[in-house]
């Protein structure tokens, strides 16, 4: 199967690894919770797990749909 990836799985995956990445680095670069220190802790582990999936979403929402060729119908089913 030679399929080309869908604009939508590449623009989704980059967003979401940019957000993970970004996360590392301020994490890194804060090296403690004052970045996050507003919200409760408990929220700040939500946050930081939400976070790439939001951007993720946004991604794939917005970029465009990538039409397939056309492909052979399948057999009917025998019998």
């Amino acid at each position: 199967m030679s399929a080309s990836i869908e604009a939508k799985v590449r623009s989704a995956t980059a967003a979401s690894f940019v957000a993970s990445l970004l996360i590392a680095v301020l994490n890194a670069v804060a090296a403690d919770d004052r970045l996050l220190a507003p919200l409760p802790s408990w929220f700040q582990g939500i946050v930081i797990a939400l976070a790439p999936a939001a951007v993720t979403f946004a991604a794939g929402w917005q970029a465009p749909h990538t039409a397939r060729a056309d492909e052979p119908p399948a057999a009917p089913p025998a019998g």
